[in-house]
């Protein structure tokens, strides 16, 4: 199911901690310039995808949730116009920033973290 973090199971180091946490929190870019949620950890992934397994891991999957939730809120904002988009965007919203916390603890700490409901665009 998940691929492992690195060969013969070695631990992600610090560095590599930290930049994979940068990566799920680079989604927070989004607050202070349109797209940033994608752009800031893509590319941060890109910069830094070939130094790491861990990094390059965390990194794809970090901008694959970027650009989820960015259609998912593009989608509750089209539909505001028939009123449920009203309810849908606080809910994407709310959902977008806990997963991204909970991905930026995780990694952290060295573990894997996968999102869930997240479409794999880029591999």
């Amino acid at each position: 199911m998940h691929e492992p973090l690195l060969p013969h199971g070695a631990a992600p180091g610090p560095d590599e901690r930290n930049l994979a946490t940068g990566c799920h929190l680079l989604a927070f870019a989004g607050m202070l310039f349109p797209f940033g949620s994608i752009l800031g950890p893509l590319v941060l992934w890109l910069v830094k995808r070939n130094s790491s397994h861990y990094v390059d891991q965390q990194g794809r999957e970090a901008v694959n949730f970027n650009i989820t939730m960015t259609l998912a809120l593009l989608i509750s904002a089209a539909l505001t116009t028939v009123l449920i988009g009203f309810v849908l965007m606080p809910l994407v919203l709310v959902f977008w920033v806990a997963m991204a916390i909970v991905a930026a603890v995780q990694s952290s700490g060295g573990k894997a973290y996968r999102y869930p409901l997240t479409l794999r665009l880029v591999q």
